[in-house]
């Protein structure tokens, strides 16, 4: 399996988790979009950073693209292949899915 692949899995995934099964509905708010753009901000922030120094590194078969980094371009953004962003997504969903999942008070519970 590939980290495409696994990234489009954890994406829908999430999606599916969010939307259908927890209905937390996260991403149907204006409050998620915008936090979510100060994470992503600095998830390619960090990315770059290990990806660009040689820190971290990926097989030019498991992603799109080569394996040659640079810093856009060949399936690179800010030197991380673009599927970070797709796994880091599914991640961030899914740890909020679960936190207000968790967070809330259960029928008859006293908040």
């Amino acid at each position: 399996m590939t980290y495409t692949s696994i990234a489009v899995t954890c994406v829908v995934l999430a999606l599916v988790l969010d939307r259908w099964v927890v209905r937390t509905r996260l991403t149907s708010t204006r409050d998620w979009w915008s936090a979510y753009a100060i994470i992503v901000f600095f998830q390619l922030l960090t990315n770059g950073w290990l990806t660009g120094r040689g820190i971290v590194s990926y097989s030019g078969d498991a992603i799109l693209g080569s394996g040659r980094v640079q810093f856009v371009g060949d399936g690179r953004l800010v030197f991380a292949p673009v599927e970070d962003l797709g796994f880091g997504f599914g991640l961030v969903l899914l740890s909020c899915v679960a936190w207000t999942r968790l967070g809330r008070p259960r029928d008859g519970a006293r908040a």
